[in-house]
């Protein structure tokens, strides 16, 4: 995809500051839309085709924290947050958020341009590579695993039991499990679980993974399913249990 092609969402309640990345932006050849508020950001985002979204944290009156999970709750578009210097409280909840960048104030723009092309360059790698392994073991399409007579059902997204009772599970817990399960036997380092869960409302830092991972084994323990994950030391984390398509896709 060319930079013609891509836009970016600049949120910022100071005029000076929407027009220097403004103009930066577009001399690179993207596209810029602007907004100073909460509703402008909310309304352009369902309104318009976002590729990326410069957020300040800090808006006259209003939370950029709220607006990043406002964001998070109606579309998968890539976040870097703009804080003020020494905001590392505000940057880490951010990052948690599910904000995949921040730069800070102030800042010099060959940075922030650097950044806005290296999140959108890796949210195009990661689209690219979940569109060839999603729903995918060993290569082959299916829409359900099953693993210790459990099944993963990725169109109802359910994790049933042997007797067919549903475990509940959030999103980013099936997310994670499933990630697992098709790569199971893999070790894979929390950077690779980052990169094919990045873009579900959250973000999967080091921290987030192992508390993710955690609640996963305390769930699968109850279903019977023990010692299914493994830490890898120096590595990650790993699926040991043996894990089978049920049903593959026609075609």
């Amino acid at each position: 995809m060319s930079n013609t092609k891509q836009t970016i969402l600049i949120v910022d309640d100071e005029p000076s500051v929407r027009n220097l990345l403004r103009r930066s932006f577009e001399m690179e050849s993207y596209r810029v839309l602007e907004s100073e508020n909460q509703q402008q950001t909310i309304d352009t985002i369902r309104n318009h085709d976002i590729d990326l979204v410069t957020l300040d944290i800090n808006l006259d009156g209003e939370d950029g924290l709220v607006i990043a999970r406002e964001i998070r709750a109606i579309a998968t578009v890539p976040i870097i947050m703009v804080t003020g210097k020494g905001e590392l409280v505000d940057t880490i909840v951010g990052l948690e958020m599910g904000a995949d960048d921040y730069i800070s104030k102030p800042f010099q723009i060959r940075e922030v341009l650097a950044r806005v092309k290296s999140v959108l360059r890796r949210d195009k790698i990661n689209e690219q590579s979940d569109h060839k392994t999603r729903g995918t073991l060993n290569g082959c399409a299916c829409d359900q695993y099953r693993f210790a007579e459990c099944t993963l059902n990725l169109q109802t997204r359910d994790l049933t039991d042997p007797w067919g009772k549903v475990c509940e599970l959030t999103t980013a817990e099936f997310d994670l499990l499933e990630v697992l399960v098709r790569h199971s036997h893999q070790a894979l380092s929390r950077d690779q679980i980052m990169d094919q869960i990045k873009g579900n409302g959250w973000n999967p830092n080091d921290r987030t993974i192992d508390n993710k991972i955690a609640r996963l084994r305390k769930k699968l323990g109850a279903l019977g399913v023990d010692r299914a994950i493994k830490t890898v030391r120096g590595i990650g984390y790993q699926f040991t249990v043996k894990v089978e398509i049920v049903r593959s896709k026609p075609g």
